[in-house]
Formats: structure tokens, C-alpha cells, sequence
């Protein structure tokens, strides 16, 4: 990098000792070193972002679309993860061995088919060794293929608001449609804490043993840089070396991706600087930022005690307003820019009656039931741990939006009581379902505000965090 710099100052005819001193000043004020996967690769992409402000602190073709290679395991994991929070699985569950999954190329375990392997030593397996028959045993279980689990997982990443991620199998083997970014992948890792800040310490796991076999973990920056507690590495010849990490340290936090290493050396290397240059800059104190996806709480508990009326039905107009970003559902595995619909502010006479339904719980993750993505009959989505009950709530309502899936809707509620516990803690989860000829839509409201002034004081606090929010009359 000397010589590019000083054979740069060089053109400009400058006196051979201000040339060495210009040069030597260009290297100590580069905000950072870029090593040997940064020039002429194509492969490179790098991120930082500062996880208790949301700011990006570092960004180099963060959009560009990349191979993942095994940090597709991390979305298998979420995957898994969800089962167990909703009870589809426990950590003693037998997963069957295919012929298929045990045919899988390295790095693998070396399962036999007709075998067996439980929740919890897949786990394991899929942090540490990055196993790819596991991936492909977790895949069949869950989902009855390997393809129609890579279905499952892409709409699980436009849930999460990765818009630019395409996972067509479980294990991240190379396949030319398997795509993500940095800034993707960044995502991912602070989703993973936010929704299963539990299951999420497995990826500090340092070896694993399996039979008469210890296996350690590919991420060689745990046990070697402070605050660094996971996340996953990742290599193919088409990817280049890959790691996704998190970091913990001195009252800050930071999410770092590096993508298309030249070696694993060289990507650790970098990440290393990566995180010596920014960790520092990345804010101390609470985290300002809301959940990525929120975890169920004491809501959905408490939800499952209260009993609600049955539902009513009634003509109504369509008073609406959106504005804040929530993640889309897919209507393809191709990422489409739409996230929430506005409606007009009429009653047209064609209007269906509105179904409403209220709650206090909050579904883990969307999951549409009918989606053109595929069929995915073989897949039984997780009953919620609390099922809204329907009902019409009293009192004066505030409106966050309108999505095209009720599972979004709750997903933007979440989002807003994540932020803003204490404020909405005697307020009501509330949805609305509004049918327009073949248009569905699902207004999100918190209700149980006693007056309009509540109403637009809270709304005025939502507003500052850039929620939208309107007050609404009972």
C-alpha cells in the first residue's frame, strides 16, 4: 500500500522527500489497512454495525451479493431454534439419517443412514464442525427435503428483513442461486441474540465431542479476542472465507461480517482490525435500537389466562396510515422492495365486513400459510404459545400500519412494545383484517387508551422513533 501511495504522490512532481513523508502520512491517517482480500477481489465484502445504536460504522460492498457458504448454517440453527421455543422439538428429539444426508461432502460428521442423531448433538455439530450431512438431517426433519427446508428458511429471512437472501438448502454447499450480503448476514447474527438470546450462547461453544471423536470450533478469533463470543465461519471456493462475528466488550456491542477472504488467515486478520478499529467507536450505555425480532415474554403468558368475547362483525370504512419499514412477506424467492400498503381514506361500497381479533401475545416469527413460494405441505407451522382470541376492545386505539400478513402485523407491534415496555404495558395487542376484493390487509393497533390525550401522547412518543402512529376515535 506504500507503493500505490507513493507512486500516487509521485505524479505530482513534488520533491523526493515530501513524496516519502506525504506517503508515510497517507498510511497513518487510512481510517484502516486494507489487507490482501480487499484489493482486486471481487469475493470482498465487509460490515460493522454498532448494535445498541444502530449505526454503521464500517461498509465496504455491504449490498453486493455473495455466496454464504456454511453462515447458511445459522439460519438452519434459527430454524431449529424456533422448533424448540415452540416445542415442535426438544433437545433429546431423535433426527433420522438419510441415505441422502449421509452422502453429503465434507465437512461432515459421518452419519450412518438409518441412524440417528439428537437436537442437541446436531447443535453442536452445526457450531462446531459445520457439518453439512447434519445440515441435510435437520433439513429432512423439519421440512421433509432439503429444498422445501431452503423455502422455509428464505421466508424466515424476509421475516427477519433480509431482502436480499436466497437459501436453497441447508448447509450453504455451493449452488449458484444461493445468495446473500453483508449487511444481510449482519442481520441475521443480531436477530439470532434478539430472538433466542438463549439458545444463541451455543455458538460460544469451543469443541464438541461426538463418539469417541472431539471436534473443534472453525472460529479461531473465540478464546483469542476479548468480548468476541461466536458467531460462524464459512468457506467454499466460490465464496472465499466468510465470518460472521459478535462482540461484547468494555459496555459496547458490534456485529462484524467479513466475506470473501482470500485465506482463513487473511479474513481473520482482517476482522481483527475491524473490530480493534470500531469496537471503540461503537456507543457505551442501553441499547437504543429496538429488537431486530422480539422474543416472547410475560405478554404471551399472560395472554394464555385471559378469556375474550367471540368476535364481531360489522360494516366499516377504511381509515388507515403506514409509514414505518416492517419486513415483507415473500411472494417469490426473488426479494420485492413492497414492505407495507397504504389505504385511502374512504368507505367504498363494496366494503366486506372487518374481523377483529385482540391479544396480547405476540407470535414468534411470521410465517405465511399460502405462499407462492412453493408447497411446503409437508411443513406444520408451530402453533403460537397464545392463539389471539378475537374480540373488540374499547376505548381509544392507536394504528401503526398495515401489512399483508397478520404475522408482520404482529411483528410491527412487537417491534414498537420491545422499545417501549413500560409505555405499552397496560395496552392490548390488537389486529384488524380488512378484505377489499381480493386485497387482505391487517391494520396494527394497540388498544385500552382510557382518553385521546393518551392516545396522542403515546403516538407522539412512537413518532419520535419513527414509528408512524395515528390516535383512533372508539
Amino acid at each position: 500500500m506504500y507503493r500505490v501511495a507513493f507512486n500516487a504522490i509521485r505524479r505530482l512532481r513534488l520533491p523526493r522527500p515530501v513524496m516519502t513523508a506525504a506517503a508515510a502520512l497517507t498510511l497513518v491517517f487510512s481510517p484502516i489497512v486494507h489487507i490482501d482480500q480487499a484489493h482486486a477481489n471481487s469475493k470482498y465484502a465487509a460490515y460493522v454495525i454498532d448494535v445498541k445504536s444502530g449505526k454503521v460504522l464500517f461498509s465496504r460492498h455491504a449490498n453486493a451479493p455473495r455466496y454464504p457458504a456454511s453462515l447458511t448454517k445459522m439460519m438452519t440453527l434459527y430454524m431449529v431454534f424456533d422448533r424448540l421455543e415452540s416445542g415442535k422439538l426438544k433437545l433429546s428429539t431423535p433426527l433420522k439419517v438419510s441415505k441422502y444426508a449421509s452422502g453429503r461432502p465434507p465437512s461432515k460428521l459421518g452419519l450412518r443412514p438409518g441412524s440417528t442423531i439428537s437436537v442437541r448433538n446436531a447443535i453442536y455439530a452445526l457450531v462446531t464442525k459445520s457439518a453439512n450431512d447434519v445440515a441435510s438431517v435437520v433439513a429432512e426433519n423439519i421440512g421433509g427435503s432439503e429444498s422445501k427446508f431452503g423455502k422455509m428458511m428464505t421466508m424466515e429471512a424476509r421475516a427477519i428483513g433480509m431482502k436480499r437472501t436466497t437459501f436453497r438448502n441447508a448447509s450453504g454447499l455451493p449452488n449458484r442461486s444461493q445468495k446473500t450480503t453483508a449487511a444481510d448476514m449482519a442481520l441475521l447474527g443480531r436477530a439470532l441474540q434478539d430472538r433466542f438470546p438463549g439458545y444463541y450462547k451455543y455458538f460460544s461453544t469451543r469443541s464438541f465431542k461426538y463418539g469417541k471423536r472431539r471436534f473443534g470450533n472453525h472460529n479461531r478469533l473465540l478464546g483469542h479476542v476479548k468480548g468476541v463470543d461466536g458467531i460462524k465461519t464459512g468457506y467454499t471456493r466460490a465464496s472465499g472465507f466468510n465470518l460472521v462475528t459478535n462482540v461484547k466488550a468494555r459496555n459496547r456491542h458490534i456485529v462484524a461480517v467479513v466475506m470473501g477472504g482470500r485465506t482463513g488467515r487473511s479474513r481473520d486478520a482482517h476482522m481483527r482490525k475491524l473490530i480493534k478499529t470500531y469496537l471503540p467507536k461503537a456507543k457505551t450505555g442501553a441499547r437504543r435500537t429496538a429488537l431486530v425480532v422480539a422474543p416472547p415474554n410475560r405478554y404471551i403468558k399472560l395472554a394464555s389466562t385471559i378469556r375474550l368475547p367471540k368476535a364481531k362483525l360489522e360494516p366499516v370504512g377504511l381509515p388507515m396510515v403506514t409509514a414505518y419499514q416492517a419486513p415483507r412477506d415473500i411472494k417469490s424467492i426473488t426479494p420485492a422492495p413492497i414492505d407495507l400498503v397504504a389505504m385511502p381514506q374512504t368507505r367504498p361500497a363494496t366494503q366486506k365486513a372487518r374481523i377483529t381479533t385482540a391479544s396480547l401475545a405476540v407470535p414468534p416469527l411470521p410465517r405465511p400459510a399460502n405462499d407462492a413460494i412453493g408447497d411446503l405441505s409437508t411443513h406444520q407451522p408451530p402453533i403460537p404459545l397464545a392463539a389471539p382470541k378475537q374480540a373488540t376492545p374499547s376505548g381509544w386505539q392507536i394504528q401503526l400500519g398495515a401489512t399483508r400478513t397478520l404475522d408482520l402485523a404482529n411483528n410491527l407491534l412487537a417491534k414498537a412494545r420491545a422499545r417501549n415496555e413500560k409505555l405499552l404495558v397496560a395496552r392490548v395487542n390488537h389486529t384488524e383484517t380488512v378484505e377489499k376484493g381480493d386485497l387482505t390487509l391487517y391494520r396494527a393497533r394497540f388498544a385500552g387508551f382510557e382518553s385521546k390525550t393518551a392516545a396522542r401522547n403515546t403516538c407522539a412518543i412512537l413518532k419520535k422513533q419513527k414509528f408512524a402512529c395515528l390516535a383512533l376515535n372508539p
